[in-house]
């Protein structure tokens, strides 16, 4: 394992990182409710506020931040480590929201899909179609637990849809290089699924019983939860991995299964940067660390990143 270098520390539980050209990192700070930027030297900007529970967020053909937003947490301190809880007291609802990083203007493009409310948007991805993959994780209250799903919207908020119900906690989301796979993974069952994508917007599933007819890539064995997760240009899915602090690689056929661990029990997301996308950047959560290491493989190019 190559060495991991603390980048900077302080954050108030980063999530969502997106590697920039000039070095820096943007991500989301779930309990500040921020949008924020990590400069290359460490230091940290506020880009925007968006207040709820900023999530998952990627880079849109418009060059501005696609935000999910689950609304909130209550949040513990668990022997040092900050801990997200249940649906905070103030939460109002999830949605997707746009982010114009230059003025930090924040829009709400989606709050419900079909008169249901949104939850708890987790994660993001974009296709070459312009449109856009995301999770609702749900949030989850002192006796019960939302039914969740994936979506598929339009970047200019004119359509949004349910592609996939229900799910099990769906956190991560990601696409193969070729655009041909939709990954999920799911955060209680610790469960990596895929399904074949048709048409933009679109999955086709063979397995009965399985969410979406999903096809289970792989199921983590023991107390392991799946987080948010990214894809590397060889097509191995890096799924953010909790309690056994790490990110699991799991190859495109899901024959291999690595553990790269990482000094926080509740590592919760990977992106890819630098000049040959070989710079791994980790969010370490309940520590508020942002940290980098070099990769054995260069991570895949995102559309529109």
């Amino acid at each position: 394992m190559a060495e991991i270098r603390e980048i900077t520390s302080g954050l108030q539980f980063p999530e969502g990182p997106i590697a920039m050209p000039d070095g820096s990192v943007i991500l989301v700070e779930i309990k500040r409710g921020t949008l924020s930027r990590v400069t290359s030297d460490g230091k940290i900007e506020v880009v925007a506020e968006t207040g709820g529970g900023p999530n998952g967020a990627a880079i849109g053909p418009d060059g501005k931040v696609y935000v999910c937003n689950n609304g909130g947490f209550e949040w513990h301190d668990f022997g040092g480590l900050t801990v997200p809880g249940n649906q905070a007291k103030d939460w109002k609802g999830g949605r997707i929201e746009r982010v114009d990083i230059r003025s930090g203007k924040v829009e709400v493009l989606y709050a419900e899909c079909d008169g249901r409310p949104l939850r708890g948007p987790n994660d993001i991805v974009f296709d070459t179609a312009r449109g856009v993959w995301f999770t609702d994780h749900g949030k989850t209250r002192e006796r019960e637990r939302d039914r969740t799903g994936v979506f598929y919207a339009k970047p200019d908020g004119s359509m949004i849809c349910e592609v996939i119900f229900p799910m099990d906690g769906p956190n991560g989301v990601g696409l193969s290089p070729d655009g041909k796979r939709l990954y999920v993974a799911e955060t209680w069952s610790g469960r990596l699924w895929d399904w074949e994508v048709t048409a933009p917007g679109q999955v086709s599933g063979m397995e009965p019983f399985a969410p979406g007819g999903g096809h289970l890539l792989v199921g983590l064995p023991g107390f392991q939860l799946f987080d948010s997760l990214a894809v590397d240009g060889a097509g191995n899915v890096c799924v953010a991995t909790l309690a056994n602090g790490g990110i699991t690689v799991v190859s495109p056929d899901g024959s291999s299964v690595e553990h790269v661990p990482m000094p926080d029990p509740l590592t919760t997301n990977i992106c890819f940067g630098g000049g040959d996308r070989r710079t791994a950047y980790v969010t370490l959560s309940g520590t508020g660390k942002l940290v980098a290491t070099e990769w054995p493989r260069p991570g895949l190019a995102l559309n529109f990143g």
